[in-house]
């Protein structure tokens, strides 16, 4: 890995809260593209419209708890970090599920663009990955950060 990488992936593991923003950030890309792009070419892509619809949707959904995490979770990070990269991946599968279904009608432009889409989320998921086991090495994470409060009656 180049050192401009690496000096990348560490600034954003220092600040987990990026990562949400980043990754709403591309969410929201993703949906734009599909949405107001993708669907208006249909035949340049070769993915039917109403996938597409389907896909930037999903993306909204996506970006919009990610901004929501950037914005209104303090501590801990890593559950809800471990929730959008479980999401991202299952996003992935679905998109490379589609593009065999379709691969008789997905132009070349149309593969280009959803390989470029799912190297960003492994980028991004890779990223998240690392963050989470350089905190917790060994152990579950969801419930090392988590802290239980009781009252007594």
């Amino acid at each position: 890995m180049t050192t401009k990488r690496q000096s990348i992936l560490d600034r954003l593991t220092l600040n987990p809260k990026k990562l949400f923003l980043i990754d709403s950030i591309g969410a929201f890309l993703t949906a734009f593209l599909l949405f107001a792009i993708l669907s208006r070419y249909e035949e340049r892509f070769g993915m039917p419209r109403k996938v597409l619809y389907v896909l930037s949707v999903m993306a909204c959904i996506y970006a919009i708890y990610s901004i929501y995490c950037y914005y209104f979770i303090e501590h801990p990070w890593r559950p809800f970090l471990k929730i959008i990269g479980i999401a991202n991946l299952l996003y992935c599968m679905l998109t490379i599920g589609l593009l065999i279904a379709y691969h008789q009608s997905i132009t070349i432009l149309g593969f280009i663009y959803f390989l470029l889409e799912i190297k960003k989320f492994f980028t991004i998921n890779k990223t998240k990955h690392i963050y989470i086991r350089r905190k917790f090495r060994g152990g579950h994470f969801l419930f090392h950060q988590i802290k239980f409060h009781t009252t007594s009656c």
